[in-house]
């Protein structure tokens, strides 16, 4: 049996930018793209070191890598701080009364912030803060819904050296408990509620339920948004507009060694404790401001928006640090894409004249399951450039998106990266390479990423392997909070020989050099001897033109080793048709032998009304592996959107 993962899909479309993106790009043409790639990629820790020097140092680093074995330090010798390069290095600029923040509330309120006038707010909060006693190097956590308060407060933490631990609004209590706990944090910045599919859920209600169990924390300020009533402890409990209203609009920068931790951030575990993915300052500002520019293409007079939570680390990479540290202006949402209708991104996009839009691959599929009438409707000729973040692209998808969104104009950066990473590390330079659907194409400049055996041999072209950085780069996670040895073991426990970081993905190189990630090494089956990465499968059954979504998993079998089972999720006119289910399972099956081969074919489908998925619309595949191997789901599912999803999947299951 080969160790290596088959893959079986086929895409060989390619797409140019046009004329006119390439003559405003920053750059223009593949000559200069290589160029620039083939010199970082020689000497990564030069290249890193000259990127830096576009940021504000108060004390210039002279030493850039330090890199024993799986410890890394970037620039441990510069101070610096990421409020001061978000914001005070535009004051005394033309960009002093641009827009930073543009926001737009579920009701439809608009409030826009200028550079100077989310300085003068982050100053006040610092100050607020201080006076609450945190100091540098205390974690203050941050349970917001999308407001520009969300903005401010980690800029704010930043600005004073306070490291910010953001929860996801959309959390419940227990899981705010338990991400408060194991970091520590002394300080909770939260709201009365916020406005989700027309009316107000409350936060503040979540948190009372829970705070009686974390012993570090010692005041709770609290932002009113909704007016709902609210329950206030006497002696923990303070409104924001009491905090900083009193607060000087003054407050220097503290100086930060540059591995002075910025953030920590949570994600799940397949055990029953989430991870702590710790970040710190220097690193993780040069590599996210030079991708965001650089991936994005970005221009002075652009407004972005990125649909993204502040609570995932896109939402801090690419709301907030990313583009304010390059001046941009930022769109804001704090809803629904859905309410009150399947047009509400559109409509934004049209009335703000949004020119960059990056979202995910599911909110994709969830557009195409609505139908094109809806972005029809709408004047979308403002975009120039669209995104691509969370996981792989199916090909079908990347066209719809291509065709009925940008309009066959607008390039599509597919960008891979983790919150692991910090940063893009896989994306296309939009301007100089040329597109496939699927693929995020090449490693950025200065990113060693490749696809080796598990023996750390590079794969062939076209062979599937394991998706490893073969050196250190500046935005990468420090440490998992509090567990060291479980980041070494996680991150660099497979090719410790080599010291290689190890993905957790599946992927291939073409005979082009891009990219094609093929999903969790966790979901790679074995079937018949043949290795199969289930995301090729899923991609194949969402190009029928009846399927909405798919998740393959696998479970044991005694002949082939594994069999796949499909969750499939149709589109809305088609569960309407269908008058036989089983004929329908039979043509599914049939679809997938034909578009990648009978070794792929799903031994069993199922179909579903909808997938378990992440409130950042990843599919949870682990809980779908567990529910058909072992009847049950255990490990942490405090990240999981809709715990009935589950619970109508286990009942199906025991029918």
């Amino acid at each position: 049996m080969s160790d290596s993962i088959s893959s079986l899909s086929k895409e060989n479309r390619k797409f140019h930018p046009s004329k006119e993106f390439v003559k405003n790009a920053n750059i223009k043409s593949v000559a200069a793209y290589k160029k620039i790639k083939n010199k970082a990629d020689k000497n990564p820790t030069l290249f890193w070191a000259q990127v830096a020097k576009d940021l504000h140092w108060q004390i210039p680093f002279k030493k850039t890598l330090e890199w024993k074995f799986p410890v890394v330090k970037w620039f441990s010798d510069g101070k610096i701080n990421a409020a001061e390069n978000t914001l005070d290095v535009h004051l005394n600029t033309n960009r002093r009364n641009k827009a930073a923040l543009i926001w737009e509330g579920e009701p439809g309120d608009v409030r826009t912030l200028t550079y100077l006038q989310l300085a003068l707010e982050v100053n006040k909060l610092a100050n607020g803060l201080k006076s609450l006693g945190v100091k540098k190097g205390d974690v203050v956590g941050i349970y917001l819904g999308m407001v520009p308060e969300a903005v401010i407060a980690m800029l704010a933490c930043a600005r004073i050296g306070a490291t910010h631990n953001v929860v996801f609004g959309g959390f419940s209590g227990e899981a705010l408990r338990d991400r408060l706990n194991d970091s520590r944090a002394k300080v909770l910045l939260t709201q009365d509620g916020a406005f989700r599919r027309g009316s107000p859920s409350s936060l503040k209600g979540a948190v009372n339920k829970v705070l009686n169990h974390v012993q570090t924390l010692k005041t709770v300020v609290v932002l009113k948004r909704t007016g709902q009533e609210t329950p206030m402890q006497a002696n923990r409990d303070i409104w924001w507009h009491d905090l900083v209203n009193e607060q000087s609009n003054e407050c220097k920068a503290e100086a930060l060694e540059s591995e002075h931790p910025l953030f920590i951030l949570y994600t799940s575990g397949s055990t029953g404790k989430p991870k702590g993915i710790l970040h710190t300052t220097g690193g993780y500002l040069v590599q996210t401001k030079y991708t965001m520019k650089e991936v994005f293409d970005l221009k002075e007079n652009d407004i972005y928006f990125c649909t993204a939570d502040i609570g995932w680390v896109t939402g801090h990479s690419y709301v907030t640090y990313g583009p304010l540290m390059n001046g941009s202006t930022v769109f804001l949402y704090e809803g629904a894409p859905t309410h009150p209708g399947p047009d509400r991104f559109w409509s934004m996009v049209a009335k703000h004249r949004i020119s960059i839009f990056y979202t995910a691959p599911t909110a994709i599929r969830s557009f195409m399951r609505s139908g094109d009438e809806f972005p029809n409707k709408h004047d979308l000729s403002s975009l120039r450039l669209l995104g691509s973040v969370g996981e792989p692209i199916n090909p079908e998808a990347w066209m719809w998106y291509y065709n009925v969104i940008g309009k066959k104009r607008c390039p599509i950066v597919d960008t891979w990266w983790q919150t692991e990473t910090g940063s893009i590390m896989i994306a296309p330079i939009p301007g100089a390479l040329f597109l496939k659907p699927g693929t995020a194409t090449l490693p950025l400049p200065g990113i060693l990423a490749d696809v080796v055996n598990k023996d750390g041999k590079p794969c062939k072209a076209n062979e599937g392997g394991l998706l490893v950085v073969k050196h250190p780069w500046p935005s990468m996670l420090r440490t998992i909070f509090g567990d060291h040895e479980r980041y070494a073991h996680t991150y660099f426990g497979e090719f410790k020989k080599q010291k290689y970081y190890f993905t957790g993905d599946g992927a291939r190189k073409d005979k082009d050099g891009y990219i094609w990630i093929m999903g969790r090494v966790d979901d790679v089956v074995n079937i018949s001897g043949h290795r199969l990465g289930t995301a090729e499968v899923e991609s194949a059954l969402v190009s029928n033109p009846l399927v909405a979504e798919a998740a393959v998993v696998a479970r044991p079998d005694e002949i082939k080793g594994s069999a796949l089972v499909a969750f499939v999720t149709l589109k809305a006119h088609a569960k309407e048709n269908i008058q036989d289910f089983e004929e329908m399972k039979e043509i599914l099956k049939k679809w997938v032998a034909k578009e990648i081969g009978p070794i792929a074919k799903p031994d069993e489908i199922r179909f579903t009304d909808a997938l378990p998925k992440t409130r950042s619309g990843k599919i949870m595949r682990r809980l779908l592996r567990e529910m058909v191997t072992t009847g049950k789901t255990s490990g942490d599912t405090s990240t999981l959107e809709d715990f009935s999803v589950l619970e109508k999947l286990r009942a199906n299951d025991e029918e």
